[in-house]
Order: C-alpha cells, then sequence, then structure tokens
C-alpha cells in the first residue's frame, strides 16, 4: 500500500523488484544480450542533458534505468526542435529507458519513491542541494531504506560552497571557468564550445562514477554517495591548462598552441583541417603538396620554429592547398597526414567508417516514427548488452512500473486520479 511505513514498502518493493529483475535477466540471457550492468536497477530523476545522458549510457551497459519525472516533465521535452511533437535532444539522449511521471510533492509519491528504492542500485538526481531534503530524497534518508545504495548527486558548482545553490548550465560554466576564453582567443573574444561538451563529458564521468562505486559495492556490500557538478568537470576537462606553476604570473600561455599551421585551411572548394602536431607529419605533407623543401627549411625544422614564423608558413600552405579540394586532400594526405575535410553532421548517417563500426541504427518512437540515432559507445565483445530502444514518451511506463512494484491496478487508478503519478 501507498501509505505504508517504510519497512513494509522495502520489503514489498524488494521482493517484487528481484523478481521483475529475475524474468528481465533470463530473457536476455536467453536472446544473448547481457550487459555488463545486466541486473542493476537505475532510478533516473534528472532533468536536462548530463544527468539523464549519464544515465542512457549505464542503460546502454545493460542496466535497468527508470526514468521518474515531475508531472511537468523534464525541461528538455519542452526544447525548441524542429521535430514535430518531440524534442530532438530529448530523443537523442533518453535512449533505453523506461520513464514514468510522480509527483514527489504528495505524500503518497514519495512513498512510491522510497518503496522503488528498497530494491534499487542507484539513484542519480540533479537538483540544487538543498532541494532532495526538501522532497525527502535525499541520501541520508534513502541510504536507511537501502544501505546499499549508490546515489549520485549531480550540482552546477557543488553541494557547499558560495555558489552552490545557483542554477548551472554548460554554458555557464563554460564562461566562468575559462573555456570560453580559450575557445575565442581571449578574455575580449570569448566563444562557447557548441554542442554541450561540458553537460556531455559530465555524463561520462557520472556512469564512470556509478561504475567505479558499483565494483567497490560488490567488495563492501555497501552503496555511496557521489558528488559531481559541472564546475569540478569544467575545471577536469581543461587538466592540461589548469596548471599554475609557482612563479608564473597570470599571462603565461596555458593551452598547447598550434602554431598557426595546424588548424582549419580553405582549399579550391571547401574546408580542410590538418594535425601538424610532429616533424613527420609535417614533412609528408610537404611531400605531398609538392613543397618537399619545405621540411628543410630553417623555418621548418622543429614545430616551436613553425609556431615562430606561421605568419610567414601559413600562406605558402594555404597557397598550395588552393590547388585542388578538401576531399581530393583527404584523399591523398590518406594515413600520411592526420585531416578531415569539414562536413556537416548529416553526412556522419552513411559515411563508409560510421557503418563499418555500426555506429547508427535505427529505431522506432511512436511520435516521431523511425528515426537513425547514434548507438552505444563502447562495445564489449561477450556481454554487448540489449539493443538500444527509443526514448520514450511522457510517462509512457508509469503503470507497467508500479505493477512491477507491487501495486495493483486498483492503486494506480486512484493514483492516477488524485494526480500522483501521470
Amino acid at each position: 500500500m501507498a501509505g505504508s511505513s517504510p519497512a513494509t514498502t522495502s520489503e514489498t518493493g524488494e521482493a517484487a523488484g528481484s523478481g521483475e529483475r529475475a524474468v528481465a535477466r533470463t530473457s536476455r540471457m536467453i536472446n544473448g544480450q547481457v550487459g555488463p550492468l545486466d541486473g542493476i536497477k537505475v532510478l533516473d530523476l534528472c532533468s536536462y542533458l548530463a544527468g539523464p545522458y549519464g544515465c542512457t549510457l549505464l542503460a546502454d551497459f545493460g542496466a535497468e534505468v527508470i526514468k521518474i519525472e515531475s508531472p511537468q516533465g523534464d525541461m528538455l521535452r519542452q526544447f525548441p526542435s524542429s521535430l514535430e511533437g518531440e524534442s530532438r535532444f530529448f530523443l537523442g539522449t533518453n535512449r533505453g529507458k523506461r520513464a514514468m511521471a510522480l509527483d514527489l510533492k504528495q505524500p503518497e509519491g514519495l512513498a512510491i519513491l522510497h518503496r522503488m528504492v528498497a530494491s534499487a542500485d542507484v539513484l542519480v538526481e540533479n537538483f540544487r542541494p538543498s532541494v532532495p531534503a526538501r522532497l525527502g530524497i535525499d541520501y541520508p534518508r534513502l541510504r536507511a531504506i537501502n544501505p546499499r545504495l549508490i546515489y549520485a548527486g549531480l550540482t552546477g558548482y557543488g553541494d557547499e560552497g558560495p555558489l552552490s545553490e545557483k542554477g548551472g548550465f554548460d554554458q555557464v560554466l563554460q564562461c566562468l571557468s575559462g573555456m570560453a576564453v580559450f575557445q575565442g582567443g581571449g578574455i575580449d573574444r570569448a566563444q562557447l564550445v557548441l554542442g554541450s561538451v561540458l553537460d556531455y563529458f559530465t555524463s561520462a564521468l557520472l556512469a564512470y562514477g556509478v561504475a567505479a562505486a558499483l565494483f567497490q559495492r560488490e567488495r563492501s556490500d555497501r552503496g555511496q554517495y557521489l558528488s559531481l557538478s559541472l564546475l569540478r568537470s569544467a575545471l577536469t576537462i581543461q587538466a592540461g591548462r589548469f596548471v599554475w606553476a609557482e612563479k608564473e604570473g597570470r599571462e603565461v600561455a596555458r593551452d598547447s598552441g598550434t602554431g598557426g599551421l595546424t588548424g582549419i585551411h580553405p582549399t579550391k572548394h571547401g574546408s580542410l583541417y590538418v594535425s601538424l602536431h610532429s616533424n613527420h607529419f609535417f614533412a609528408a605533407l610537404c611531400r605531398l603538396v609538392g613543397r618537399a623543401e619545405l621540411a628543410n627549411d630553417p623555418r621548418c625544422v622543429t614545430m616551436r620554429s613553425r609556431a615562430a614564423h606561421a605568419a610567414e608558413l601559413l600562406p605558402e600552405l594555404r597557397a598550395a592547398l588552393a590547388e585542388r579540394t578538401a576531399l581530393e586532400w583527404e584523399e591523398i594526405f590518406a594515413e600520411h597526414v592526420p585531416c578531415a575535410a569539414v562536413r556537416p553532421i548529416e553526412d556522419m548517417f552513411d559515411h563508409p567508417q560510421v557503418l563499418a563500426g555500426n555506429l547508427v541504427t535505427t529505431l522506432d518512437h511512436p511520435v516521431v516514427g523511425r528515426f537513425r540515432t547514434m548507438t552505444k559507445p563502447v562495445m564489449f565483445s561477450e556481454t554487448p548488452g540489449p539493443a538500444p530502444t527509443a526514448s520514450p514518451t511522457f510517462g509512457q511506463h508509469s503503470d507497467e512500473v508500479l505493477a512491477a512494484h507491487g501495486f495493483s491496478s486498483d492503486e494506480i487508478a486512484a493514483f492516477r486520479a488524485r494526480g500522483v503519478v501521470c
């Protein structure tokens, strides 16, 4: 019953959850789809991108991920999108999950979550630090229900400190942490790194941290609290820059620098990126563009000398590249010079290398229909896990999830009538 004591709901939820997982695990084993996190249940209480996609990565590894949204839904569903009826970002970052809508502000909704926690392995939330305690879902409270729970709290700035209660977003933290200055090449030319790179990096750290905590739990039989933040991720992703020697000033160069030759260059048609981070690659480029003598030019003997004379060398390099198209140079340079013609992302859906790596799959969605999208980022030879499934619609599996946790059809109908679930 929804109003039962935590002890009663724990026992009921654990029994129901164990049975549900056993059936699902047996089915996957029969189909040869066991993943490395098979049998792990994850409760995803996150909105937007970093938290939800981190849980998607766990689903890719075979974990059972239940996305629990408020009656208002994940805000990412509401983002502007050229897809009719669905957000492209939500569709691309929530695959492999089941979804239910639950009002945690109602006592019955909180009791439902507590019952689910009793049989869960992982809970991930990305509220501001003070919110979980107000909702009754903070780690100390949930640990009392399930001491083996791995609880991951993802915030913008960390659990403590003067900024801890501020809302954190990818682009905000890029500007705070120096990423935008490096991207633009100066404090007055700051630019954002597009593509929510900080969110996706945080997602990877989340999945990595949860997997490590699960491994430790196998030894200790106890869960723990994981603290992640976009600020921590923003500094981590700049580890090569975030080094300040004792006697250095503020104006010291903190980036590796490309010397002006490594970068994107115009060609006869299209643009080409070339990477010249070694004398070997530079010599190969000189030979293939018909300027072999440049490799022995005193200005070009080292990466540092080429950087020092970049203003003189750049026009010579670009004059040579202007003789052919970007695609032609890509073929000529082949494995000799790291390079790529600049392409739109649409070209990736049919690129022969992408297809060879089985990086694209086709999924069916009840609103969008059939669509092509990314598959799993890591391939396991022995435990590949289940095939990806489309991101769920709002509340798509509420009844199914509640029934699996021991609630009757009459109870579920009553929850719906009172707005506890959607």
